[in-house]
């Protein structure tokens, strides 16, 4: 019997043994359930990840259905470090920089010198060891070599976003052009549609539009423009977005009009960017611009528009995406463009090379390059593309939770139709994907793999709005109505077109331009100079205020030396359009 228990015990301890070592160790005895998820199988550590991301709007730990995906498949979880989300977004780039890491994942321009001094600093992985086995990267090896030929330097350290399958020259948004001014169309056909012949010409009407609303969804007062700084840059970038309603693209310090070549500066008295400014000062004096613009990001201002406090949208799928839903446009309420006579409105072009401006490049010192490398491949399959798009909703989601493939081709699941016709705010997910809100869990990446008008290898575009089920649910009285009102039945992006009201910016490798370090630091005064005159001439009180600060800022500027920073701007201006004549003659 002592025998016995004692061989026992032994069996007992040594079992034990094992379960603690194979627990240690990750692995499973033969009758114990593998449940570990495909990610913790491949990669048995759980990391947290850096993620320094220039387009982000959203900062701090990745929550919600596209968490879920991205611990499962890679047992790690992403924090995002978001400069448009801070005071100083550039001064903690350059503390990172000088730290010697800029994070695991960094998604920024690669063009402008950008990837040449951080891969020359050390701080750039080359994926060329680690891409061998990625098959989706594989398919856009040549953009992968274009876009980081400008490191001058051998290896591939950069993926380009939104690369496009179409070659031709042509606009790349299907439906709307990239920039058009998109208004609350109902309270317009409230006026009775009052031509608007020039940007000028829109204050009255959007203040009768104004005077119309009340009040929004919440019992807030409502205001035509709620501005926005966090996407300031060289200028004041709401100011650049009406510039851009006359063929404007911006360099810089630069206007250029690809189309016909010309050229100006922001400073100069009578330019476009000035136009725009005096637009808003204008419109200031006449309380359409909400007093809280100077100190609201992005995210506050979509929460407006949502709540239908905004009346115009500098982007069409800016109001479009946040205000109508399918309630409201059953309602006859919605946003829709408006016709401007004497406007071009800028629209991007089809890139077969990928926008270099918003790259994806993996840190040199990542704990983990071939996971980050792996994360980035899927990124750009199948899945990852149609679950990675903008928090507006650019791609269709996850197959089975927002869509499913029918005889009939895609069609929105029953999910899908609140979060994409309905526009549920308050969408909970279920469990098994997730759980939260639906657009708290959106990527915060920002980052689109392919073009927007792009599809699977099946033909089914990503973006939900080319299916016949969203023209089907989404065809209401706005879109009748702007149909009727322009006698067309064709897409406003095709209507501005048919009229010669678009300026198409052509998709062209472009690596831009780098300051020499002698003008660093004056590019660097002047832009701060400009962006902030610029905001204090919009909500100057006095015409003799604004003009007062309009000729401080062109005297400082000229005391700064704008003028050595200008000739550096206008030479690479001049450089880029050359590749914009070629395209449009096909030389490319």
């Amino acid at each position: 019997m002592k025998v016995c228990e004692i061989s026992k015990r032994k069996i007992s301890v040594f079992l034990s043994l094992i379960m603690v070592v194979c627990t240690l160790c990750s692995c499973r005895l033969p009758f114990f359930e593998d449940d570990r998820t495909p990610g913790e199988k491949k990669y048995p550590e759980f990391i947290t990840i850096d993620v320094f991301d220039v387009q982000s709007n959203t900062r701090g730990i990745q929550r919600g259905w596209f968490a879920k995906i991205v611990r499962d498949k890679f047992n790690m979880q992403l924090n995002i470090i978001a400069p448009n989300q801070e005071g100083h977004g550039n001064a903690i780039f350059e503390s990172m920089r000088a730290s010697g890491n800029i994070g695991d994942l960094i998604f920024i321009g690669a063009e402008d010198g950008n990837l040449r001094d951080l891969v020359r600093e050390g701080l750039i992985l080359d994926m060329t060891d680690y891409i061998k086995d990625c098959d989706n990267l594989l398919k856009y090896e040549d953009q992968i070599r274009l876009t980081s030929a400008n490191a001058d330097a051998e290896g591939l350290f950069a993926i380009p976003s939104e690369i496009s399958s179409n070659t031709e020259v042509g606009e790349a948004d299907f439906s709307e052009p990239t920039n058009a001014p998109s208004i609350r169309w109902d309270l317009y056909r409230e006026l009775g549609y009052p031509q608007v012949n020039t940007l000028e010409e829109l204050l009255p009407v959007l203040s009768k539009m104004q005077q119309n609303a009340v009040k929004s969804d919440s019992g807030k007062n409502v205001y035509a423009f709620s501005l926005f700084s966090d996407w300031d840059g060289d200028i004041m970038q709401n100011a650049g977005a009406i510039a851009s309603l006359y063929g404007y693209d911006i360099l810089g310090f630069v206007l250029m009009d690809p189309e016909t070549g010309e050229m100006e500066s922001v400073a100069d008295e009578n330019s476009a960017y000035f136009r725009a400014l005096d637009f808003f000062f204008e419109a200031n004096r006449l309380g359409l611009v909400d007093p809280d613009s100077p100190y609201q990001n992005y995210d506050t201002v979509a929460s407006k528009y949502r709540d239908g406090a905004v009346l115009y949208s500098f982007w069409p799928w800016m109001g479009q995406s946040l205000y109508n839903s399918e309630t409201r446009l059953r309602e006859g309420k919605g946003f829709a463009s408006l016709k401007i006579e004497d406007a071009s409105y800028v629209t991007w072009g089809n890139d077969p090379g990928g926008k270099q401006s918003f790259s994806m490049m993996i840190g040199k010192n990542t704990k983990d390059p071939q996971r980050m490398v792996d994360f980035a491949n899927w990124l750009f399959s199948r899945e990852g593309i149609e679950c990675s798009g903008s928090p507006t909703g650019d791609f269709r989601g996850p197959e089975g939770l927002t869509w499913e493939m029918t005889d009939d081709g895609p069609r929105f699941t029953e999910f899908g139709i609140k979060a994409f016709i309905d526009m549920e705010e308050n969408l909970e997910v279920p469990e098994e994907y997730g759980g939260g809100l639906w657009s708290q869990g959106v990527s915060a990446l920002n980052f689109k793999p392919v073009d927007v008008q792009d599809s699977d290898e099946n033909g089914v575009p990503y973006r939900y709005q080319l299916w016949d089920d969203y023209t089907s649910r989404s065809k209401t009285v706005i879109y009748s109505d702007w149909s009727r009102l322009y006698g067309t039945e064709k897409e406003p992006i095709a209507y501005f077109k048919e009229n010669d009201m678009l300026t198409i910016i052509p998709g062209v490798e472009w690596g831009g331009f780098a300051y020499p370090e002698y003008l660093q630091t004056i590019e660097d005064q002047c832009r701060q100079t400009i962006v902030d005159h610029s905001w204090k001439m919009v909500f100057a009180s006095t015409r003799a205020d604004y003009d007062f600060l309009k000729k401080d800022m062109l005297s400082t500027l000229d005391k700064l030396g704008f003028d050595q920073v200008l000739e550096y701007n206008l030479k690479a201006a001049k450089e880029k359009q050359q590749l914009f004549d070629a395209a449009f003659k096909g030389d490319t």
